[in-house]
Order: C-alpha cells, then structure tokens, then sequence
C-alpha cells in the first residue's frame, strides 16, 4: 500500500526563515529550501524532516526532535553559548543547567523559535 523506506515526518512553525536560520545557523544542521519554500533538516543518520509553515500555528506540546549526545552538559554549554535556554518543566528536578538526570537518559529541552519542544539526551 505505501513505502516505509522513504518515510519521514514532518512539524510546522510559524516563520520559515526563522526556522531555517535556527536549525542551520544556531543548531548546524544541514537544511535545504525547496521550491515551496518548505524546509528539510537533513540528518546524518540519513533521515529527513520536513518543516512547513503554518499560519496560527500552535506549539508541540511534547518533543518533536531529539539529538542523542555523547554529553548532554556539554551540549547545553554549546547551546547556552548559542543563546538557546532550557525548558525547566514543574514538577522536574532540573539542575542549574536546566538537566535532568535519574529519569531515564541524561535530558535537556529547549524550544525553537516557533516554541516547538526539542531535546538533547545523552546516549
């Protein structure tokens, strides 16, 4: 009925260039424009997400895109640096870095411009 060998996913933002210059400029992604002016994060586990823009568009509220890292406290030094703060969730024990640890892997959240929920682990 379908293919899954070229699936992908896909979330929508609110400002299309701001997206493109966060996701290549601030996160290093490689991202391409296509001709409708949709974007795709291209990501070296050889995956893709495409990223459309939408009017009104309303928040994810859960994470939409997690990056696995080598250390989570160095990534969210790298991002702090980069001007990206961390989510710091109620009822979370974060800590000053915005990290929480002891709840499964190593994790950290920030948001894009469009206030889309993204993480980075450790693992």
């Amino acid at each position: 009925m379908f293919r899954s060998d070229g699936a992908f996913s896909g979330f929508a933002v609110d400002d299309l260039e701001a997206a493109r210059s966060f996701y290549a400029d601030t996160l290093g992604l490689r991202v391409e424009t296509l001709e409708n002016g949709f974007l795709t994060l291209h990501l070296t586990s050889g995956g893709s997400v495409l990223v459309y823009g939408k009017e009104q568009h309303d928040p994810a509220g859960f994470t939409i895109l997690n990056f696995p890292v080598d250390d989570v406290a160095a990534a969210v030094d790298d991002l702090a640096s980069r001007g990206v703060e961390m989510l710091r969730y109620d009822g979370v024990d974060h800590n000053e870095r915005g990290i929480v640890r002891g709840m499964g892997p190593d994790i950290a959240w920030f948001t894009d411009p469009a206030g889309n929920v993204l993480a980075v682990l450790e693992g």
